[in-house]
Formats: structure tokens, C-alpha cells, sequence
């Protein structure tokens, strides 16, 4: 029984850690995030963090994974509702857009793994990426086959809809300024939603003409 309490506790204390940092990266991006932050944060000693975690770069892996699995899983729950690939490519581009938007550093923690072109990503977050890919691919590879959707190169759209939607949200603050100083449209004041809506409509017709 001791053993089953001491058990939970763990598993407690390391869900609390995530969930706390989760909101420090996301809020302060990596590098202004730090563990003496982090702990008054958690309520959690550092020594306790690093146990569980080896190190800032291995927490942050672990937020990245944690963050890309929650958008995998709601994406694929919420799509056992829709009767059709149509509405369920519409779903993945408003899930992603709603957790990129709650969570406005990590499109550009995960544009700089991008970047890097893998080399120092780690195994298991390679893992949880591809699989984002693949349960897209499935959802454009269905509609080719009932005839909904024209021939497209999923990684192609893929891109289009993550590269958009992540570059929206890291580059509001020089869109704003741009706005301020040139009075150039730059949709410094639209909001997520509005962005979803808008590719949804442009692909819907990419994907039906």
C-alpha cells in the first residue's frame, strides 16, 4: 500500500511539473524560462525537478511532447463525432490553431526543432511529430478515396496549415508594429479563429476544385 501512495505521489509531482511548465515556456518562451521559476511555481524543490527530469533541455522535450500528444488525442476523439474527412481536416486545423494559441511560445520552440532539421531532437519527440503527420495524411488520404478531395501532397498542406498558423502567432508582435508604423494590413488584429477560418475556407477550395 505504501508503495502504491508513494506511487500516485510520483506521478502527481511529475504531471504538476509539466503543467506548470508548459505555462512558463509558453508564457517566456526557453530561454527566459528558469527552474528557480519553475519550482515556486510547482511549489516543488529543483532537486525534485531534476529528478524527474534531467535537465532544462529534457523538460522541455517532455513539454513539447506532452503538448504535441494532447492535440493527437483530441484531434483523434473529437473525429469519431464527423461523419466525413472534410469535417475532420476542419477539426485538426481548429485544434492545432486552439492549442498554438494557448500555448503562444511553443510554435516557435517548435519552429526552431524544425529548423534544426532534427539534429538535436530527441528520438521520442520525432516519434510524436510524425505521428501528428501521419493522423493527418490518413484524414487527406480517406477523402482522395471517397472522391471528396483532389490529389494534394499532404506534407505540402501539412505545412500550410502548421507553417501559417505558427508564424501567425510568433510574428503578431512585428505585425502590430508594422501596423503602427506603415498602416499596412498585416491582420495585426485578427484573432485565431479568424486565421482558422480562413485557411479552412482556402484549402476547402484547394482541395475541391
Amino acid at each position: 500500500m505504501e508503495k502504491a501512495v508513494k506511487k500516485r505521489d510520483s506521478e502527481a509531482s511529475k504531471k504538476l511539473i509539466l503543467e506548470c511548465a508548459i505555462k512558463l515556456f509558453s508564457k517566456k518562451g526557453f530561454n527566459l524560462s528558469s527552474m528557480d521559476e519553475l519550482a515556486n511555481m510547482s511549489g516543488l524543490n529543483k532537486a525534485m525537478i531534476f529528478y524527474y527530469f534531467k535537465n532544462k533541455q529534457g523538460l522541455y522535450e517532455a513539454v513539447m511532447e506532452t503538448v504535441i500528444d494532447e492535440i493527437y488525442i483530441t484531434v483523434q476523439k473529437e473525429n469519431q463525432n464527423y461523419k466525413n474527412p472534410m469535417e475532420e481536416l476542419k477539426n485538426f486545423i481548429k485544434t492545432y490553431a486552439f492549442f498554438a494559441s494557448n500555448n503562444p511560445h511553443l510554435p516557435a520552440l517548435l519552429l526552431k526543432e524544425l529548423s534544426n532539421s532534427g539534429s538535436v531532437m530527441s528520438e521520442n519527440l520525432f516519434y510524436k511529430m510524425r505521428k501528428l503527420f501521419a493522423l493527418f495524411s490518413d484524414i487527406l488520404d480517406r477523402g482522395k478515396k471517397d472522391g471528396s478531395f483532389n490529389d494534394i501532397v499532404p506534407m505540402v498542406l501539412y505545412f500550410m496549415i502548421i507553417g501559417t498558423i505558427n508564424l501567425v502567432i510568433t510574428t503578431k508582435p512585428l505585425r502590430i508594429k508594422a501596423l503602427e508604423i506603415d498602416n499596412i494590413d498585416t491582420c495585426a488584429n485578427c484573432d485565431i479563429a479568424e486565421i482558422s477560418d480562413y485557411l479552412i475556407r482556402k484549402i476547402t477550395k484547394m482541395l475541391k476544385d
